[in-house]
């Protein structure tokens, strides 16, 4: 009978941890999910200012650090003025970041980001910068930063991420 029972409390020992192992990388997963995400992000924007070169070059593309919730909060109606048009480079450009400001405040948790850009003779190269904060480990560091708009969460749960790419244009 005691041969039994330490057999279950063996087995029931093993499930945990197997359970706990499997908790923690599902939470690994949807962090790696969020940085693949950044990165589509990213490319998505440069992809749109290649596309629209004229613009890009001119610095219609420039976005200076949002915090996605305030840009939801602040934000019109997505503009659709290009869907069924043609419209000028210039409003390409708004539109373009637009959807984009959208998807990745839509997307990433407590997303923020930025679109910078430095002219350097016939030359000019954006950078796109996207901060998130992911919930996957309990960070004593994250509580600290309770006050801000982006950095935690209620809970203090929170840690922070950036991705930053760079596209250069030559005129």
């Amino acid at each position: 009978m005691i041969e039994v029972l330490v057999t279950l409390l063996i087995i029931s020992l093993a499930l945990l941890g197997t359970a706990g192992l499997q908790a923690y990388s599902m939470r690994l997963n949807q962090g790696g999910q969020f940085r693949s995400l950044a990165v589509f992000l990213a490319a998505d924007l440069a992809e749109r200012m290649e596309a629209n070169r004229t613009s890009a070059v001119a610095g219609d593309y420039v976005v200076p650090s949002t915090v996605g919730a305030d840009f939801l909060a602040g934000a019109a109606a997505i503009s659709t003025a290009c869907v069924t048009t043609a419209c000028s480079a210039a409003a390409l450009a708004a539109y373009d970041l637009s959807q984009w400001q959208n998807a990745v405040a839509m997307t990433l948790p407590q997303s923020s980001w930025s679109v910078a850009q430095t002219v350097s003779g016939s030359q000019g190269t954006y950078t796109i910068t996207i901060n998130w904060v992911d919930r996957r480990s309990n960070t004593d560091s994250a509580a600290a930063d309770a006050n801000s708009a982006f950095g935690s969460n209620a809970a203090g749960t929170g840690e922070k991420f950036s991705y930053t790419s760079s596209r250069t244009f030559f005129n």
